[in-house]
């Protein structure tokens, strides 16, 4: 079972939220911002650290668009440094902070593979700059030996479906563009009505993501013995959710919520390689099983990691971040990674 700590966290933690959401349901729609939201007042902001001095440098990039600019935040391990190749890579400034990262020339040397990151908060909080992502990024940076590519989406309600979901399709054109990808005929996805290449080749799955739709009348075991889990329970999740779906669209059978509709698109079989975490007390994870088994029904590489005594969120959330969990999720997520990242990856600079 969960600390009394964590117990008393939680009840803090959900009295807050829940708070601020109810005051943005109430909001007027000409509070909104056209350029977009992408982090929260009450989020704890970590600045962008040029330094490798503690094994990662990190940059911010915004990305100029006509809907709205784009925040990312990259994320470089110190490995980078390394080899007799390392100063045509990165460029270290007199104050040893970081000044630019570009592959070697030719074929020859070793490439950084990318990781794309969206951080959590329902798409109606967090940050891609928040004090708990930048620990996790960095962690997953380490560990992967991966450039991470953190991306700032438009919240809601400001910015409603499929706001974030456009600026995730954005970042990942920002990112192979930045790549020169050459050969993106090995796999294809869809977005809406169009179809896409990538070489990027797997993705990985949170409950929030995978397990919020509700194909049935019938609630799973978890969703009812778990209703009032700890930090992100069913009514604050409900909550999220009208917020961000459309206000006429708002319905947990929507295509945004529940994956496993019948007749939504992409069919499962197109998915990649996916790997599922889920936690013994998350009332979600009844049904992020049920989209992996589905996955695997498929044919699908579907890896399902199940951590007893784990609450939702218990690898990114900023009081459980240096906990045992944490730390063995974040290992567990790099040897997942690892086995689909191959070294000779596509030259990525910035």
């Amino acid at each position: 079972m969960p600390t009394v700590a964590v117990k008393l966290y939680s009840f803090l933690f959900k009295f807050t939220v829940k708070h601020r959401l109810q005051s943005r349901i109430g909001a007027s729609p000409d509070e909104a911002d056209p350029s977009g939201v992408t982090s929260r007042p009450e989020d704890a902001v970590a600045p962008a650290n040029p330094t490798f001095s503690d094994g990662v440098a990190t940059k911010d990039i915004h990305v100029d668009d006509p809907r709205a600019s784009l925040s990312l935040r990259l994320f470089l391990p110190e490995t980078a440094l390394s080899g007799s190749d390392s100063k045509s890579r990165v460029r270290v400034n007199r104050d040893d902070s970081y000044g630019g990262y570009s592959p070697p020339a030719g074929r020859s040397g070793r490439r950084l593979p990318v990781l794309l990151q969206f951080h959590g908060g329902g798409f109606v909080s967090g940050s891609n700059n928040s004090v708990a992502n930048d620990v996790f990024c960095r962690r997953i940076a380490k560990l992967c030996d991966v450039v991470v590519v953190a991306v700032g989406y438009r919240l809601a309600p400001e910015n409603r479906y499929p706001a974030a979901f456009e600026d995730g399709v954005r970042a990942l054109h920002w990112v192979g563009k930045q790549a020169n990808l050459a050969d993106w005929s090995r796999s294809q996805w869809k977005v809406g009505r169009d179809t896409m290449n990538d070489n990027f080749g797997a993705s990985m799955v949170e409950p929030w993501l995978a397990a919020h739709g509700d194909p049935s009348s019938v609630p799973t075991k978890s969703e009812i013995k778990l209703a009032n889990s700890y930090f992100y329970d069913k009514a604050m999740c409900l909550l999220a959710w009208k917020l961000f779906l459309p206000e006429e669209e708002v319905n947990l059978n929507h295509p945004a919520a529940n994956p496993l509709i019948p007749g939504r698109g992409p069919p499962l079989k197109c998915m990649p390689p996916t790997l599922t975490v889920v936690a013994e007390h998350d009332w979600m994870r009844d049904r992020a099983i049920a989209y992996s088994e589905e996955l695997r029904k498929v044919n699908v590489d579907a890896v399902l990691l199940d951590y007893k005594d784990a609450v939702h969120e218990f690898a990114t959330l900023d009081v459980l971040l240096k906990t045992p969990q944490a730390q063995a999720c974040a290992e567990d997520i790099a040897i997942w990674v690892k086995k689909y990242i191959s070294l000779r990856g596509h030259e990525f600079s910035y």
